[in-house]
């Protein structure tokens, strides 16, 4: 058996939305064409392509780690059936038999022997299309149903501008994401701040499509094109950059604001939300959808009155009774420290909940390289803090890890 990736040319099984695995095919030389099959998707999954002899079939480990495999049988061997369906038993992997003009009684056999379904030879782009789309449907049902009950929004604000948000919400997200992933369960990184948003990009991604494109959707969007535009983090999390070009602040209504704030929890479970500096209608609405705001300030007089005229803002808007947690970043300790926590606490009106130490060097090489700050230096003061602040979130939000 020879193995012929017709897509070879490009990054194999990887998209703009991440890793997609492979529909794997498994047909003689004489029902398999390469070429024909160059740049195809089926249901958006890659194809591959493994020319098998007359007589030969593929093993357990050949088709796994595929979305779906397509197995060539042959009517007039008895044998295949049992072949076909032994192979089905052994492996989770939906499995699809492919047969030159099988008739109908052979059809039903395989069937009951564990095939999705029987696809005719030669190949039909369009008749395989129709047969893995129930398989990407299913497998997506059951993406969202692992999320039922856990789709949480976290949104984060500044005091102002230069407080370090945008670190501090990346590098927290990686590392709960990652902890998500350790219990089955996904996360995502919208960065919805239109006109300066960099999430992406100090994590050392570089998305070719953003969240511009779900605004320009309109009514297209969905959950799939959602998966489509989320680029993936080695950390396991999900990331919708924000767009490459500076937009109106205005460009996006509350209306479209909520609907892929909302499909982007029915996708990917909790999903973080770095929001403008400024506040607009669509902001402050998206606000009143928050489970919980982590609000960053610095241990300053100017970051703390700002913070505070935030707070007083969203109270101004009957947003006074949302889960707001203040979070100080670059909290110095010690003696000959000008401003305390109770300072900071005596400004604002309020508990601070968290504070993320002042440690210039590791978060600046982590930013520069575009790493969790983890790769920079295993054990910090830095990681031990975001781990509190991880852990603390998830408790709120009734994560079970």
């Amino acid at each position: 058996m020879s193995k012929i990736d017709p897509n070879a040319h490009e990054a194999r099984g990887w998209h703009a939305g991440g890793y997609s695995p492979p529909v794997k095919l498994f047909l003689t030389g004489a029902a398999g064409d390469p070429g024909a099959l160059a740049g195809v998707e089926v249901a958006g999954f890659p194809i591959e392509l493994s020319i098998i002899d007359e007589g030969g079939f593929p093993g357990v480990e050949d088709v796994a780690d595929s979305a779906a495999a397509v197995v060539q049988v042959a009517t007039d061997d008895p044998a295949t059936v049992a072949q076909f369906g032994a192979l089905a038993r052994a492996t989770d992997v939906p499995m699809l038999a492919a047969a030159f003009d099988p008739p109908l009684s052979f059809v039903r056999q395989l069937v009951r022997a564990g095939a999705h379904d029987v696809i005719p030879l030669p190949l039909d782009i369009a008749d395989l299309e129709t047969s893995v789309q129930p398989i990407a449907s299913e497998l997506a049902t059951k993406t969202r149903s692992a999320h039922v009950g856990l789709e949480k929004s976290i949104m984060v604000i500044k005091s102002e501008g230069g407080v370090g948000a945008t670190a501090l919400s990346t590098q927290l997200a990686t590392r709960f994401a990652a902890n998500e992933a350790a219990a089955g369960r996904e996360t995502c990184l919208l960065d919805m701040d239109m006109q300066f948003g960099d999430a992406a990009f100090v994590l050392g991604l570089k998305p070719r499509l953003t969240l511009a494109d779900l605004i320009q959707a309109e009514e297209r969007l969905d959950g799939a094109l959602m998966r489509t535009v989320a680029t993936d983090h080695p950390s396991g999390l999900k990331i919708v950059s924000a767009p490459n070009e500076i937009l109106p602040l205005e460009s996006l209504s509350a209306e479209h604001a909520f609907r892929i704030l909302n499909l982007a929890k029915a996708e990917f479970g909790t999903v973080f939300v770095d929001l403008p500096m400024n506040w607009t209608n669509w902001s402050l609405s998206l606000m009143t959808r928050a489970d919980m705001v982590l609000m960053v300030t610095e241990l300053s007089i100017p970051s703390l009155n700002r913070a505070r005229r935030q707070l007083d803002l969203l109270n101004s808007q009957g947003l006074g009774d949302i889960d707001v947690r203040v979070v100080v970043n670059r909290f110095e300790k010690g003696l000959f420290k000008k401003l305390t926590r109770s300072d900071a606490e005596s400004v604002l009106g309020r508990e601070v909940a968290y504070t993320i130490c002042n440690d210039h060097q590791t978060m600046s090489e982590a930013l520069e390289r575009g790493v969790p700050i983890a790769e920079v230096k295993r054990r910090s003061a830095l990681g031990k803090d975001l781990d509190i602040l991880d852990s603390g979130l998830a408790g709120a939000l009734g994560l079970e890890r």
